[in-house]
């Protein structure tokens, strides 16, 4: 096959999460939460697939009409930061002033962080909280803590995105991938289960849930922690 028609199929494969992005929001609109969060993580898979294949198929070079970095971009911000802040928003787990706390801190530092030109790191973590408040979100609809929990959690994230604390990508941080790529998938599958479930999980099941999302959160912090090296800084922006 032509290399270009490949590099551009990529770009299609990615354009489609927009379309995902669209469902899932309609979904919201219609407080249909559970088919809003399958929506997300079939835009999530998307996401954790196209990355690995554009760089195979070298569409920077093959495809350079279309800015893949910036399609992602947008899309992420859709599914990663835009719709997930609405289901907080409107769900009820967050309310009254809180809920209104809540999509501001989420949309305005967000959109900063993904305009951030440190984003990654040398060894290609994330520098700061990736804004995944998809995952955060559906955490939360899982396990339901209380609104003070919720507020909290979100204030302790929205701020750790403009530290220097570290998060691994699933795919693209070498450190302790063996170990960080099947849990990420576990997550994933989890998450889909959850969301089938109307959140309804056995006790295992979202304990499991749990363990991984800390997992994924608090890997990088403790990689930086015991076994960091110089050279580590931000270095520029990339996608999730």
């Amino acid at each position: 096959m032509n290399p270009a028609v490949r590099a551009y199929g990529v770009h299609l494969l990615t354009a489609t999460g927009a379309v995902f992005s669209m469902l899932a929001l309609l979904a919201a609109v219609d407080g249909a939460w559970s088919l809003m969060f399958l929506w997300l993580v079939v835009a999530f898979i998307v996401d954790g697939i196209d990355g690995p294949l554009a760089r195979r198929y070298h569409v920077r070079t093959n495809a350079r009409l279309i800015d893949g970095e910036l399609l992602d971009l947008i899309i992420d911000y859709l599914t990663y930061v835009f719709i997930p802040a609405f289901a907080l928003f409107k769900s009820g787990l967050l309310p009254g002033w809180t809920g209104w706390i809540a999509i501001i801190l989420i949309t305005f530092a967000s959109v900063l962080y993904f305009a951030d030109k440190r984003m990654k790191t040398a060894d290609k973590s994330f520098s700061g909280f990736p804004a995944c408040w998809n995952m955060v979100a559906l955490v939360i609809f899982a396990v339901t803590p209380g609104f003070w929990v919720i507020l909290a959690l979100v204030t302790v994230l929205t701020v750790a995105m403009f530290l220097p604390v570290r998060f691994v990508h699933p795919v693209r941080t070498a450190r302790w991938r063996s170990v960080t790529l099947p849990v990420a998938a576990v997550w994933t599958i989890l998450a889909a289960w959850a969301a089938a479930a109307e959140f309804v999980l056995p006790g295992w099941a979202q304990a499991l849930l749990v363990a991984s999302s800390l997992y994924l959160a608090g890997a990088g912090v403790v990689q930086q922690l015991l076994l960091d090296r110089p050279g580590h800084g931000r270095r520029r922006r990339a996608s999730h």
